[in-house]
């Protein structure tokens, strides 16, 4: 198992830039941190000099950051919770699990896949969402078919690439999604 590295890239108000790595380690997904990826780290700020020896690179490796963070959950605002929690606990096939009053949660937490949460609000979704989920499927038709049987809507939005096709849906709700299969 080896670890993941973010580089992560910080613009201030002044324009300047400041470059920091992070090592991200999990002992649940990723495991201990490999030899490789520690050297990489330690010498990420450094930079060698003419003399064999090294210099800090300015704004590189002045600090170690370790998270051991996972998505637990996905939320969803719905006018009605109940609703929208049934077409995606058909769709994937997850059971409701313990809930608050009103809220809707599929899956419990530590489970492998993020527990949707659907929490109930008064106003209805407006404009596109800013993020989305991709649910992979083995026969992207007949997975319309199934979404739209649920009380879903295909959006007429759909792009085939080599590599497979991604189609544009959305949930009782409005809620834009992606089924994608891979050929």
């Amino acid at each position: 198992m080896t670890s993941a590295l973010i580089a992560v890239a910080l613009v201030t108000p002044q324009g300047s830039t400041a470059v920091g790595a992070a090592l991200v380690m999990s002992e649940v997904l990723c495991g201990p941190m490999d030899r490789g990826a520690r050297h990489w780290h330690r010498a990420a700020g450094r930079q060698r000099t003419g003399d064999g020896g090294h210099r800090r690179r300015p704004g590189l490796g002045r600090r170690v950051v370790q998270v051991a963070n996972i998505v637990s959950g996905v939320t969803f605002d719905c006018v009605d919770p109940q609703r929208v929690a049934r077409f995606w606990s058909a769709l994937l096939g997850r059971e409701p699990g313990p809930s608050e009053d009103g809220w809707v949660y599929l899956g419990h937490r530590g489970d492998p896949q993020p527990r949707l949460v659907f929490q109930p609000v008064r106003e209805p979704k407006v404009g596109k969402a800013r993020i989305h989920l991709d649910v992979t499927v083995p026969d992207v038709d007949e997975a319309i078919d199934l979404v739209t049987a649920l009380g879903g809507q295909f959006t007429g939005e759909r792009h085939d690439y080599d590599e497979g096709a991604v189609v544009v849906m959305a949930d009782p709700e409005g809620h834009e999604f992606c089924l994608v299969q891979y050929y």
